[in-house]
């Protein structure tokens, strides 16, 4: 370790979201607990926690209806439940994705067709999504990624083409925008997550949004075992889960919730800053995105061109983690057609279903077919992010940023 690095590493510390030096959890949130539980009501279908926290995040996201879940991975197996897919029916989404966000199309018996992305973004494009549609394509997922909105405009219109629905994972990517909309309400269906790392959190846990009442009221339904709460003669309709929020968790919700808009301005604040501070910085590109979007920076990233700095993205990171600044090469070690339970079809027993329904094409994961995946992949830096940093902490990065490049430059 340098002796600069030495020095930084004892001067600051990074604060993280996986403790509370990194969070916004506090009095409020133990305030809303305490009404809960002075209640004695922790199941959302007899309490007000969640369906409080359903209104607001509604309201606040201009959606006619919001529904809570477990978790992130469960908005968006709601979602394709929602949509309902026959068997071996194909679901476009992206090669740079958490699993939770794929194994739920396997669960409804649809096959994950992966569109390649834009190695800059490492979001999914309208035209990486035209080449994989095809004849049994019956929707299109698009990710958000790290808070970056994907360009809608022309996804938009590729799926009202085709007549095809849109799910949006917006897991990352809380109150960013496209053309003044909110990411989320641009599709049929948004999908959000309130892991513990994300911009506002339960732990664990998850929110529907759709402006489509069919939608909602499936989703709904399917939260909830497919048994029609409210209806006149109710019945488990479908086949379903249990997918409910509990009142605990959304009493913290609803404390996190009132905090979210001051948390994601100071997020894009010092990323703002972050990027002032480090452009011009030969082979070293900060992130970029659509002409009048809004970025909430889940993450901050940066793209480092190895022909330009020697040893690129994971040289970089290495140098940083002298400073105690956690960095990642490549963010994901590989694209998620690389693992197991989708390269081997490791699903049902030895069944491999519903593979056994897909067109060869479907399930072609030639890397040929994704150069703007490896290429983001080696390429991206991703670096530390959360509601609690400052000026000194992101003044920190961007010296360690600096001197890290002129060392590899020498």
């Amino acid at each position: 370790m340098t002796e600069l690095a030495v020095k930084a590493q004892s001067r600051i510390s990074l604060p993280s979201d996986q403790d509370s030096s990194g969070r916004t959890l506090g009095q409020e949130e133990l305030e809303q607990l305490r009404h809960v539980i002075e209640s004695g009501t922790l199941t959302c279908t007899k309490g007000t926690a969640c369906a409080t926290l359903e209104k607001r995040f509604a309201d606040m996201l201009g959606a006619k209806f919001a529904i809570a879940c477990a978790s992130g991975s469960a908005a968006i197996h709601t979602a394709i439940a929602a949509i309902d897919p026959e068997p071996g029916d194909e679901i476009i989404t992206t090669s740079i994705t958490d699993m939770g966000a794929l194994t739920p199309i396997l669960y409804q018996g649809a096959i994950p067709v992966f569109a390649d992305v834009d190695p800059y973004t490492c979001n999914v494009t309208a035209e990486t999504i035209a080449a994989r549609i095809s004849e049994r394509t019956r929707a299109i997922i698009v990710t958000h990624l790290f808070g970056n909105p994907c360009e809608m405009k022309d996804i938009v219109a590729l799926a009202a083409q085709h007549n095809l629905p849109i799910i949006e994972d917006c897991a990352q990517a809380y109150l960013a925008r496209y053309d003044d909309q909110y990411v989320g309400t641009i599709g049929a269906i948004g999908c959000f997550s309130l892991q513990q790392g994300k911009h506002i959190t339960t732990g664990e846990g998850g929110l529907v949004v759709s402006n489509d009442p069919d939608y909602a009221r499936r989703v709904r339904l399917y939260v909830n075992k497919a048994w029609g709460y409210g209806d006149a003669n109710p019945d488990h309709y479908f086949l379903a889960l249990n997918y409910r929020l509990t009142e605990l968790q959304g009493a913290v919700a609803v404390a996190q919730l009132a905090k979210l808009q001051d948390g994601v301005d100071q997020r894009r604040a010092m990323a703002a800053r972050l990027t002032k501070a480090i452009s011009g910085l030969d082979g070293v590109s900060p992130p970029a995105h659509a002409e009048g979007s809004v970025h909430t920076y889940w993450r901050y990233c940066v793209w480092v061109d190895g022909s330009k700095l020697p040893g690129g993205s994971p040289a970089l990171g290495a140098g940083l983690k002298q400073y105690g600044i956690a960095a990642a090469p490549r963010y994901i070690q590989k694209p998620a057609f690389r693992c197991q339970v989708l390269r081997d079809q490791c699903t049902f027993g030895k069944s491999r279903f519903p593979f056994t329904l897909a067109r060869p094409e479907a399930v072609d994961y030639d890397a040929a077919l994704f150069p703007g995946t490896f290429q983001g992949l080696d390429e991206i830096l991703v670096l530390p992010w959360n509601e609690r940093f400052t000026e000194a902490h992101v003044d920190f990065i961007a010296d360690a940023i600096r001197a890290e490049h002129a060392r590899l430059c020498k």
